[in-house]
């Protein structure tokens, strides 16, 4: 796996082990930030998202802090739920937890690392490389029976400067301009039974024209929790044409799984990743914009 950063304070790969972090615990310059959000089913089969917040402070990896990915770090102005906030906004938040330039941070969650990919991403959209997904989150390091913590913690105020890459971020104008081209690869995380239309959790059923799936879930093992070995990643992109394109665009509903897929192609080695930021929550909802079933 190709490394992300080149600061001699970074890691060597997006991915971090719970063996890593555990004897790292205490380190002056380290974060950790737990991006966990749970899910609630409601009685007519569909779902909500609430903050994680509340599980954290029953129990929590030593040092960390809990961030609510869809309040806080969320754009409350913009009408599509989800988007990432402005730049400058992003950046206060993180320093408000201690992030500057001078940090290494770690993220995890309490689900499939998709919450803790989503702000990896979104440091990494601000220029910031310091930082890594725990491989196998919570589960895995509740399953190894390391140290947990219910004390919360703080740190003085970063100095966080971004230096924002846009392009790590596209929007609809580009996934419009991008349908049959041959040099961009569009990339649908969700389930099969939302890629082909069967259900339709964004109001339209299937996907964005000429998309390839490689469900997110389908990444992690459900044993050990950690992202899947990097020849059986491989081959799931490969089969959905990501590994041929110049430039590959992954998406969701809300940017969420898309960026667990955006990681697992950056540690594979795969230059041009972006997230569509807006995803279905925003396509769908333009019934200008063609949608594809089957």
């Amino acid at each position: 796996m190709n490394a992300s950063t080149s600061n001699r304070t970074g890691f060597p790969t997006p991915l971090v082990a719970t063996a890593w972090l555990g004897a790292h615990l205490g380190d002056p310059d380290l974060r950790i930030l737990d991006c966990s959000v749970i899910r609630q089913d409601r009685a007519d089969g569909t779902y909500t998202f609430v903050s994680g917040r509340t599980t954290w402070e029953q129990g929590h990896i030593p040092g960390s802090m809990h961030v609510f990915v869809l309040g806080e770090l969320s754009d409350a102005d913009n009408p599509v739920p989800m988007m990432m906030p402005a730049f400058e906004d992003f950046a206060d938040i993180m320093a408000g937890y201690g992030i500057g330039n001078n940090t290494r941070v770690v993220l995890y969650d309490n689900s499939n690392h998709a919450w803790a990919a989503r702000v990896w991403w979104m440091l990494r959209v601000c220029g910031f490389d310091t930082a890594a997904v725990l491989n196998g989150g919570w589960k895995k390091w509740r399953m190894e029976n390391r140290e947990i913590s219910t004390a919360p913690a703080s740190y003085p105020r970063g100095n966080f400067i971004p230096q924002p890459r846009p392009d790590l971020m596209a929007t609809k104008q580009e996934v419009l301009n991008s349908l049959g081209s041959a040099s961009v690869k569009l990339i649908h995380a969700l389930p099969p039974d939302s890629f082909t239309g069967k259900v339709a959790p964004y109001g339209r059923p299937g996907r964005i024209p000429g998309s390839g799936n490689v469900y997110c879930d389908w990444l992690i093992d459900p044993e050990t929790h950690t992202y899947i070995d990097p020849e059986a990643q491989r081959r799931l992109f490969a089969q959905a044409g990501a590994l041929d394109a110049d430039r590959v665009i992954t998406y969701c509903g809300g940017g969420i799984a898309a960026s667990s897929d955006a990681l697992a192609l950056v540690c594979l080695g795969v230059k041009n990743v972006a997230v569509y930021d807006g995803s279905l929550s925003e396509w769908a909802a333009d019934p200008a914009l063609p949608m594809e079933t089957g």
